[in-house]
């Protein structure tokens, strides 16, 4: 049979922006980047999960990045 990929493979959603930029995020939002291009995007997201295919998923639509505010533990200097 063939080698099955481990469960704990981290998941990178690729998709474009309302802006048309490619962006690339894991589900948690905690890893991630806006990138020019679609090569440069999938580039990203295969090295951040050991370049396992089926850990990359294309979004249909939209998918934005969230900048919101930093989680509580989190300090921003202004």
């Amino acid at each position: 049979m063939g080698k099955s990929e481990p469960a704990c493979t981290p998941v990178f959603l690729i998709g474009r922006n309302g802006s048309g930029n490619w962006v690339v995020r894991d589900p948690s939002g905690l890893r991630g980047g806006l990138f020019v291009d679609r090569t440069q995007a999938l580039k990203y997201a295969m090295s951040e999960n050991g370049y396992r295919r089926r850990a990359v998923v294309m979004v249909p639509g939209a998918l934005e990045l969230d900048l919101g505010p930093a989680r509580p533990d989190e300090r921003r200097v202004a």
